[in-house]
């Protein structure tokens, strides 16, 4: 590979989105990665699916259960509120290099052991099968996850938080989950079909009083075995191995865009496990990182742009994460005075997940957005719920609209009215005009 070519660190769907992305569009690109080293399972929802669906894996589809139900004790009551598909987690991982050399994108199966700036670019060296090897690149994507070096960049932090995992075996059965509210923090018990079960212990690290790191074997079966809704995941059932002990706290990098790298996935920030939402968010930072990459390499007088652009929705992404475990976690009502509930009920702020929209507070403004594969300014629409503005709906863009309904009549003109102008001035068929003027009153941009 050419030493001005692109090198993605890490094999997680984070740094795969972005390898497919990166050779779809043509650009020069390896990734640098292997499966994770622990087993785990973890449950993704029906759009997770159609993402990696739509990436074009197969292999890594194969790793996931049929949806089954999600089910909850929070707060004393029990909810089966969705359904998640469960995942093997080194499966996964393995279907997704599978994927990738089936797709086209050089794969180096390592580990990175070293990383240093050099002209022109960076030089690695990695840990493979088959020696030490060294390597060029002219651009770094770093998603290495939470394991990925932070470069001496300041962190925001979250409430200090460790999860214990424990495999345990079991005859087989259905495929399921819960999620169980305790007073020192909350259990996630999995249960796939061939008998596996992953049971794992979330705490607060301040308060936590753990044991030893030779009886935390002996710790987590106590734990599990004394709550009822454990029974069906403990039952004929016994842990294999020892815990694995992982850091679950949230954390944003500050520092996530330079003019030859980006941090995407995990390594860029990293939700709190309970919202469930861990390869989703990896995704949302990852699928549109290859244009950031693009501009950022071809369009120099857009590196500022391509860098904002990316800063501002990683930042958006982390606070919107952390506002929905900050309320779910408001939900368990019983120990408010107990450590790990009080800590985290009003973290990261007070601040609403859903801000209240009105006409007042809606604006057309230049913001930052994806277009052809690159990273430029357009006209969007920018509320308070929508701080990173909209710029298509349907693939019409939405500002010129918008901005020509209030100067023709203000917040409160007519159906009749506004559909007959969208119609006149864009060139919309009626059906579709009243659609979006519908949409825009249902937003609360227009009275």
């Amino acid at each position: 590979m050419a030493a001005d070519g692109i090198v993605i660190l890490g094999a997680g769907p984070a740094g795969a989105a972005v390898a497919i992305g990166l050779a779809r569009m043509g650009e020069p690109v390896v990734l640098v990665g292997e499966p994770r080293r622990f087993a785990a399972v973890e449950g993704v929802s029906a759009r997770v699916i159609d993402a990696l669906r739509g990436l074009g894996l197969q292999r890594a589809l194969t790793a996931f259960a049929p949806p089954s139900p999600r089910r909850a004790v929070w707060n004393g009551t029990y909810t089966e509120a969705n359904v998640e598909s469960l995942v093997d987690r080194q499966r996964f991982d393995q279907g997704l290099l599978e994927d990738l050399e089936r797709l086209g994108v050089p794969v180096v199966r390592g580990r990175v052991t070293a990383l240093h700036p050099a002209p022109g670019g960076h030089e690695l060296e990695i840990d493979t099968d088959a020696g030490p090897r060294r390597m060029a690149a002219g651009f770094l994507v770093e998603a290495r996850g939470r394991a990925a070096p932070g470069g001496g960049a300041p962190r925001v932090r979250g409430v200090e938080t460790v999860s214990l995992l424990q495999y345990w075996q079991g005859p087989a059965g259905e495929a399921g989950s819960t999620v169980l509210s305790v007073e020192d923090g909350w259990m996630w018990m999995a249960a796939l079909a061939d008998g596996r079960r992953y049971l794992q212990l979330t705490v607060d690290v301040a308060s936590a009083d753990l044991p030893p790191k030779r009886a935390l074997g002996d710790y987590c079966s106590a734990r599990f075995h004394a709550v009822e809704a454990a029974a069906p995941f403990v039952r004929d059932a016994q842990p294999v191995g020892e815990p694995h002990a992982r850091t679950s706290t949230a954390v944003l990098n500050e520092s996530v865009a330079g003019d030859d790298w980006i941090r995407v996935g995990d390594a860029a920030m990293a939700v709190d496990p309970l919202s469930g939402n861990g390869i989703f968010q990896a995704l949302s930072s990852a699928l549109q990182a290859p244009a950031v990459v693009a501009t950022l390499r071809h369009d120099r007088g857009r590196t500022a742009l391509a860098q904002h652009f990316h800063t501002r929705r990683i930042e958006h992404l982390f606070h919107r994460f952390a506002r929905i475990g900050r309320d779910f976690y408001a939900q368990e009502a019983r120990w408010p005075q107990a450590p790990f509930w009080a800590a985290r009920r009003g973290w990261p702020d007070a601040l609403p997940l859903h801000a209240k929209v009105r006409p007042e507070t809606v604006r057309v403004a230049r913001g930052p957005v994806v277009c052809a594969g690159r990273i430029v300014e357009q006209d969007v629409v920018v509320t308070p719920d929508q701080p990173l503005g909209v710029w298509h709906l349907d693939g019409l863009a939405v500002a010129p609209m918008l901005a020509a309904l209030r100067r023709e009549g203000g917040d409160a003109l007519e159906k009749a009215a506004g559909e007959a102008l969208l119609c006149a001035r864009f060139g919309l068929e009626r059906a579709r005009a009243a659609a979006l003027l519908a949409w825009m009153r249902a937003q609360n941009w227009l009275d």
